[in-house]
């Protein structure tokens, strides 16, 4: 039998977690129910807003014969909005209208407001800054700064609440004299039995270490709400962890048919129910990303080819996440050597797992760390013919970004990529490019992953129109459509390309460096070498804009740079428009390129192009290099984003790693904070990309010889 001392100590701590959790869990739930009403509040406010803009006659439309109109207008009432706000008895009282027509007239008005309600996306005006809008972000920025600390702590601590309560009901006769004494010696039998229960419990919690990090969680839910004027900075920098957010705590209703790209439902089905482990994961996905992580664990050897900008890397990382977390070790990317150091950045930033560059001077020691310790090998798609493990060594994923380069079987990369897929059980092909009219290239990918729905596959499945065409490639083909799942996401989708130097474009910076050219260091990656890495993902990014039908601005402060993108793209590119372009010619330039149907490229110099023009036909930018004073990459984006654009805009800044943009953007970060407070709300900062001095030249220059020792 359990001593009544030794029960009441345990009973103390199992109490003292059992209450810990239950701040968390409450805590939890209180911040994050703050955050869902104040999300619906503005949407309610937005749809009463948006249904006073239809007018009464979108109710006949919606109800047919038995709905009339004309005296609803004689009475004054003009919109749907109105005849929503009125009971079914106010609206009997309009002369000319029966109980019945109310009745018809306030159920369609009903109906009408549900189905805005289901499209209606909340979308936060940034130069508004209303009261509502205001207490959305707050409550939100609350939720945001705390998931850090109770991500980890809520499943936990919602298990302890219900397992802890049940053994503490179980454990109290061990505790009570008077209890035990009329318990009997079964009921004392039992209740000794909870004790010890209860004692594994609060081991084992401690032993996880719960109580630290439950106390953590609490601390960050009980912190003080930001300032409005901090909320609102912090928005403007990370908007899209925002609108993640409102998914997450349950406050929007996505299309759901978008996110899962209008898959047959036995799929669909199977997808949903596939789970998604987050423990090694560092980031929150948005519905559809989740989706195709999941669909990618559901299906096994899939494509997804989601349109540029949907985070098709992170729906990777994710897959990968949740199978390390399901014990499995090595998983390998492979790629084109452009978007290599993208790779190991991402897989950093959004995972807990460990990026190895299977490429260059560090190969051979990476490719060891990796075969010994796991992790995500980065190797090149020209390269993976050479890449030798040990046999025997299970790699749980492969994942192959801008897939379609293996589209010709006949390759050495083709079919390096083929011997791969034979050996890994579960394969993501990614590629922005859509695939449709390409039918023989497609199968051959599909080939490769399920050659069953390949050897189905023919020329009536496109004849008959995509959506047939999506219903036979469904099993391993999924693809959305940022104007489809991206409905609440400001215009703006910003993307960081970064590369490292080739061999000649570093023996060039070198001299560069050593010469104290800071002009010079920045145009290498543009003159040095035709094949370098800056150059060869432009051109992906080009071609991967002309697949979509997407309008291309590349903006550049060199005509240096300029000049070989001209040979790289050839003669259909219009420009470069110059500082030397005369200023007539300038929108005649613009003119000529918007009036192109589909796809287009300008080259423009950024501060020729970048003041004073509309470019709002092009909905996708590419910045050759960073600029060194803050407004002029602002301005220039400002040409494409503008009132007047249809289509999301996606930047895209060329980035080296081994070379002046990292110093550059590092300097630049210091001296944003008071950029900000300065010049971006200031009409006459804005007015003069002068009013703020940094002076990077001297500075990078000196980090730069210090660096490489010139």
């Amino acid at each position: 039998m359990v001593e009544r001392a030794q029960a009441r100590q345990v009973l103390a701590a199992g109490r003292r977690l059992r209450d810990a959790a239950e701040r968390v869990a409450d805590g939890d739930r209180h911040i994050r129910g703050e955050a869902r009403d104040a999300y619906l509040r503005e949407r309610d406010q937005l749809l009463a807003a948006h249904l006073e803009t239809l007018p009464v006659s979108a109710l006949r439309d919606a109800g047919g014969a038995k709905i009339r109109t004309a005296p609803l207008e004689k009475a004054g009432l003009t919109s749907v909005g109105a005849v929503r706000s009125r009971s079914e008895a106010e609206l009997a009282q309009i002369p000319g209208l029966s109980d019945a027509s109310a009745r018809a007239l306030k159920e369609t008005a009903e109906q009408v407001a549900e189905a805005a309600e289901r499209s209606l996306a909340v979308r936060v005006n940034f130069d508004k800054k209303d009261r509502a809008a205001t207490a959305l972000l707050t409550a939100t920025h609350r939720v945001l700064r705390a998931e850090p600390a109770v991500g980890p702590a809520r499943g936990p601590a919602r298990r302890l609440v219900d397992e802890l309560e049940s053994a503490i009901r179980s454990a109290s006769v061990a505790g009570s004299l008077l209890r035990s004494l009329f318990a009997g010696r079964a009921g004392r039998e039992r209740a000794g039995s909870a004790v010890e229960q209860l004692r594994r419990m609060v081991q084992d919690a401690d032993r996880e270490k719960l109580p630290a990090a439950l106390a953590k969680a609490e601390r960050a839910i009980r912190e003080r709400p930001a300032t409005p004027r901090t909320v609102w900075k912090d928005f403007e920098k990370r908007s899209a962890e925002y609108y993640t957010a409102f998914g997450e705590l349950g406050a929007e209703q996505p299309d759901v048919d978008s996110a899962q790209g209008f898959l047959p439902n036995d799929i669909t089905g199977r997808v949903r129910r596939q789970e998604l482990d987050d423990t090694f994961r560092n980031v929150t996905l948005r519905g559809y990303q989740s989706f195709g992580a999941r669909f990618a664990l559901a299906q096994g050897r899939v494509i997804i080819g989601d349109e540029m900008g949907l985070g098709k890397t992170v729906q990777s990382i994710a897959a990968m996440a949740h199978l390390r977390a399901r014990g499995e070790t090595h998983f390998i990317v492979v790629c084109p050597a452009s978007v290599m150091v993208n790779w190991t950045r991402e897989v950093a930033e959004r995972s807990k797992l460990t990026a190895y560059l299977l490429h260059g001077g560090q190969r051979g020691a990476n490719l060891r760390t990796w075969v010994e310790d796991g992790g995500v090998g980065v190797a090149t798609v020209d390269s993976l013919h050479t890449l030798e493990v040990p046999d025997g060594m299970r790699v749980a994923m492969m994942v192959v970004d801008e897939a379609h380069y293996v589209k010709n079987p006949d390759t050495r990369r083709s079919k390096a990529v083929r011997e791969w897929t034979a050996r890994v059980p579960r394969v993501i092909f990614l590629s922005g490019t859509p695939m449709e009219n390409k039918l023989d290239e497609f199968r051959n990918l599909i080939e490769y992953l399920q050659p069953r729905v390949s050897d189905g596959l023919d020329l009536s499945e496109t004849a008959a129109g995509p959506v047939s065409f999506r219903r036979a490639v469904a099993p391993v083909y999924l693809r959305r459509n940022q104007e489809d799942v991206l409905k609440e996401l400001p215009e703006l989708v910003k993307a960081e390309e970064w590369s490292r130097f080739s061999r000649a474009e570093m023996l060039d910076y070198r001299e560069a460096v050593a010469a104290g050219n800071f002009m010079a260091m920045r145009q290498v990656a543009f003159t040095a070498d035709p094949k370098g890495g800056k150059l060869t993902r432009l051109k992906e990014l080009v071609n991967e804009a002309r697949e979509n039908g997407r309008k291309v601005v590349i903006f550049s402060n060199f005509k240096s740079a300029l000049t070989q993108v001209t040979e790289l793209l050839g003669p259909a590119a219009f420009g470069p428009l110059t500082g030397a372009t005369p200023v007539e010619e300038r929108q005649k330039l613009v003119d000529a390129f918007s009036a192109v149907p589909g796809h287009s490229v300008l080259l423009s110099q950024i501060q020729a192009g970048g003041v004073g023009l509309n470019i709002q036909a092009a909905s996708v930018v590419i910045i050759c290099e960073p600029q060194i004073k803050p407004t002029i990459e602002d301005q220039a984006v400002a040409r494409a984003h503008r009132m007047g654009q249809v289509r999301s805009v996606q930047v895209h800044r060329l980035l080296t790693e081994d070379g002046p943009d990292q110093r550059i953007l590092e300097i630049l970060q210091q001296k944003r904070q008071l950029f900000d407070e300065y010049a971006r709300h200031s009409e006459v900062a804005r007015s003069s990309p002068d009013a703020v001095d940094v002076d990077l030249a001297k500075a990078v220059i000196a980090e730069e010889q210090r660096r490489l020792a010139v």
